[in-house]
């Protein structure tokens, strides 16, 4: 069997204690996609299901789902405004100015 000095196997374990936080990082990549998506939209997704599409379409596939979940749940959240729709002006003022 191999000898190594002391420095060698710092260097050794280093680089494995590495390796298992690359692995652990990629493997709990859905994971903190689906966690992110859900605190910034309120969209509830499963992480197996974007793996699923990772693993069909890459990463364009997720950026795809992604944008047709906004799409969404934007078209739920109210009315669509468009150039000829007159403002909101309660946004814009309080209740006691309009």
């Amino acid at each position: 069997m191999i000898e190594l000095d002391r420095f060698s196997t710092e260097l050794l374990a280093i680089a494995a204690t590495l390796a298992v936080v690359l692995v652990a990082i990629m493997l709990l990549r859905p994971r903190i996609f689906t966690s992110y998506l859900k605190h910034m939209t309120g969209i509830d997704l499963s992480p197996k299901d974007v793996a699923r599409v990772y693993k069909k379409r890459g990463k364009a596939g997720v950026r795809e789902l992604f944008l047709d979940l906004i799409i969404r749940e934007d078209a739920r959240s109210g009315p669509v405004i468009t150039p000829d729709s007159p403002p909101d002006r309660e946004v814009l003022l309080p209740p006691d100015k309009l």
